[in-house]
């Protein structure tokens, strides 16, 4: 078996920045290779083109080309002739490719095309009551369509995007994973009373609605701090800098325990989960989201959102507390119980430790990866 990727983002020092798309699919990718299967990963819009090998997987890096007319349209033609020619040389059997802005529009290939739901522009967009350009509705809607299978993320996922497209076919769901070999908590002093969100500063990740949060909690604990660890972002409703927003929306008090760091190399967001009292994760709209199963596989405390994908993910009052984020005492009340309860940080992190190794370890979710691109093989 050979499945090939095809993927805007990737993490690696060579390729341009990644989120958590690139970090899930480097997950199943490392994890299949491991097993002894061929995986090709083509990273396409990238600054440079080069071939290189990562834990036993193929990198093809692919140098976005500009046009001066019709360059949505040549592009994929161009990446299509670039993978068609990898597929016949190196007999790849499948290629995935994730539903964001519908990058397999318009293209073809002799094997089957599996779209892997992670959140399209239009999920987003509908879970921010927001309005979608018409062209990447278009361009996704026309991706969907043309794939042979559809995967989500989430079953919550995979039936407001078939609501959403009007989509006719299965879509089965196989969650994202996490190594937990590979994350494990660090024995390392906890910054006590130290809240910590990590991931874009956005306001579809209730950042905003954390300011509110925070003003209760620092107004109730004095001795309460808030780092956020992530790169700012223009707010789509405002186009303004969404810190800046953040910062407007705290109290003089408040502002005196917030930090923010841009951007930090992914592999030192690890210590700052590690080392943090609380995770507040209080997004509007995910799939399933890496942060979430990254802070329950360190053992850390974790107050999240519970809207859709949370119920598939968190257990309320086991592995954390889910609360919606636009009830801001209810949140606070709940980050606040947790900075005076050591032991329940303690029991939460190894309960939600537990519900990761049980639930969405990579071994486990590999394997059943595996069972679907057999039965799309086999078809």
């Amino acid at each position: 078996m050979h499945i090939g990727f095809l993927t805007p983002e990737y993490p690696h020092p060579k390729l341009c920045s990644s989120g958590g798309l690139g970090t899930s699919i480097k997950n199943l990718a490392t994890h299949l290779a491991s097993l002894g299967i061929k995986v090709t990963v083509f990273v396409v819009f990238q600054n440079e083109n080069e071939i290189f090998n990562v834990s036993s997987v193929k990198v093809i890096s692919v140098k976005l080309k500009r046009y001066r007319f019709l360059g949505w349209y040549k592009e994929r033609k161009r990446l299509q002739k670039i993978l068609q020619l990898e597929i016949t040389k190196e007999k790849i059997d499948i290629i995935e490719a994730p539903d964001w802005t519908g990058i397999t529009a318009f293209m073809k290939f002799s094997v089957p095309i599996v779209i892997r739901l992670n959140g399209s522009d239009a999920y987003f967009c509908k879970l921010d009551n927001r309005k979608q350009k018409f062209k990447n509705f278009f361009f996704e809607k026309t991706a969907l369509k043309g794939a042979q299978e559809i995967v989500s993320a989430s079953s919550f996922t995979g039936v407001l995007t078939k609501e959403i497209f009007g989509l006719k076919k299965t879509i089965k769901t196989i969650h994202n994973s996490i190594d937990t070999d590979s994350f494990l908590a660090r024995k390392s002093s906890v910054n006590k009373g130290q809240i910590l969100y990590f991931g874009t500063v956005i306001r579809k990740k209730g950042v905003l609605e954390l300011a509110e949060i925070f003003n209760i909690v620092r107004e109730k604990n004095e001795t309460a701090s808030l780092l956020l660890v992530g790169k700012d972002s223009f707010d789509v409703f405002t186009n303004k800098s969404t810190i800046q927003l953040f910062y407007d929306l705290l109290t003089s008090e408040a502002k005196t325990s917030v930090k923010h760091i841009q951007e930090v190399p992914y592999k030192d967001v690890v210590a700052y989960i590690n080392s943090a009292n609380v995770i507040v994760l209080p997004s509007f709209a995910e799939a399933f989201p890496m942060t979430w199963l990254e802070t329950l596989a360190l053992e850390k405390a974790l107050v999240s959102s519970n809207i859709g994908w949370a119920n598939e993910l968190m257990v309320n009052s086991k592995t954390g507390f889910t609360v919606n984020p636009k009830n801001h005492k209810e949140f606070a009340l709940k980050i606040l119980k947790l900075l005076a309860d050591d032991n329940l940080c303690k029991k939460f992190g190894k309960e939600g430790r537990k519900h990761v190794e049980e639930n969405f370890s990579t071994k486990k979710i590999t394997l059943e990866n595996v069972e679907f691109y057999k039965s799309i093989i086999n078809k």
